[in-house]
């Protein structure tokens, strides 16, 4: 989610709730691929839970597919309209009203960004002892299995995944700071840990009739293909068996041959994985602030973004985002106040993102020359 001037000198210089192999054979519905995030917005409208009033947006643009954060601090990202109970556990969160109403909704995937309660985020940047492995382990069995059996039978799929992997290893905005071996060492062991417990929990729930997997997503693709230095992709990603991999995109968002490259890069060091095979490699954010450049560069970015993710066969493409999270000023009460992360603005007007997704939702096999 750091972006500042970082993403303005980048950008100035399928699934569907089957089988993995249907996935593999034939690219899921436009609408099970494409989704839209949902978190810490600047604004909203109406008086509904801004969580809950977020999804039936993103249900009403046409997607199925919706990334949030399910993490302790979910209350205060989305407090507005809200009452949030106390919550001890994962799995406490997920059957708060707000949460289980949206996981009641029609989507077909949820992409949850996930950390247990009780401890740092990033405390295996210090290593990670047998005692908080085995508590990771527990913590997404624990949550894995909630999702299997209170959601059997309806087809969902539930992604966990972490938070942009190299600003959590290095120095948050820094691209040029190489984690420590000891940061290294510490991700791998926790990012298999988190991947453990959630095999324990669909061993224990074969047949379920929906899906959980887990995900480590990355952010720096870029310096790795340039040669300047190892990024988390070179250095904690082969040492991994998830079974998705996410990239949050924005060092590489122009131009698209480069997007492409990076994903190539990830995929040919992402593991395969029994779920997904070799197709395991999905874009976890992508954007461009409307309000830094001109209609035809945001124009260009998104569609070229869009269509390379999906022609790369990436089983999820995920746009961010719904409602702005980067405020210049607040309280939000003009478009100018934000940066322009959104589909909808401050005004409650579209976007021309907002006008591009619908239209590929409604007409998914329009020519490409004509996708703008």
């Amino acid at each position: 989610m750091i972006r500042g001037p970082f993403i303005i000198a980048a950008l100035a210089a399928a699934f569907l709730p089957t089988t993995p192999s249907d996935l593999r054979s034939a690219p899921a519905a436009l609408p099970d691929r494409l989704g839209v995030a949902h978190v810490d917005p600047k604004y909203h409208f109406g008086d509904k839970p801004v969580l809950v009033e977020g999804a039936e947006r993103i249900l009403e643009l046409g997607s199925r597919v919706i990334k949030l954060w399910l993490t302790p601090d979910a209350p205060a990202k989305y407090a507005a309209n809200d009452r949030w109970p106390e919550c001890r556990s994962l799995v406490e969160l997920a059957q708060t009203p707000s949460f289980k109403a949206v996981f009641a909704m029609p989507f077909t995937a949820y992409v949850l960004e996930t950390y247990p309660h009780g401890r740092p985020d990033h405390y295996w940047r210090e290593g990670v002892s047998p005692e908080q492995k085995a508590r990771e382990i527990a913590d997404f069995e624990a949550l894995a299995s909630h999702f299997l059996t209170a959601y059997r039978g309806t087809g969902k799929t539930f992604v966990l995944q972490n938070w942009e992997g190299d600003w959590a290893a290095g120095k948050l905005g820094d691209p040029d700071a190489e984690p420590t071996p000891t940061a290294v060492q510490g991700m791998v062991a926790w990012l298999n840990a988190r991947q453990e417990g959630v095999e324990r929990a669909r061993a224990n729930h074969p047949a379920a009739g929906c899906s959980v997997y887990h995900a480590a997503e990355v952010n720096l693709i870029g310096i790795a293909l340039d040669g300047k230095r190892r990024a988390i992709v070179d250095l904690v990603i082969p040492g991994t068996r998830c079974d998705l991999y996410s990239y949050s995109a924005y060092d590489t968002a122009i131009p698209q041959k480069r997007f492409r490259e990076a994903l190539a890069y990830y995929a040919d060091r992402a593991p395969d994985s029994k779920a997904f095979g070799a197709n395991n490699v999905y874009v976890g954010e992508y954007g461009i602030p409307e309000n830094d450049f001109s209609p035809e560069k945001v124009r260009d970015v998104i569609r070229h973004n869009t269509e390379t993710a999906l022609a790369f066969g990436c089983p999820f493409v995920v746009y961010w985002q719904l409602y702005d999270n980067e405020a210049r000023r607040t309280p939000v009460k003009v478009n100018a106040d934000c940066r322009g992360f959104w589909l909808i603005r401050p005004d409650g007007s579209k976007s021309g993102a907002w006008d591009y997704f619908e239209r590929r939702f409604r007409i998914p096999d329009i020519p490409a020359k004509d996708r703008r």
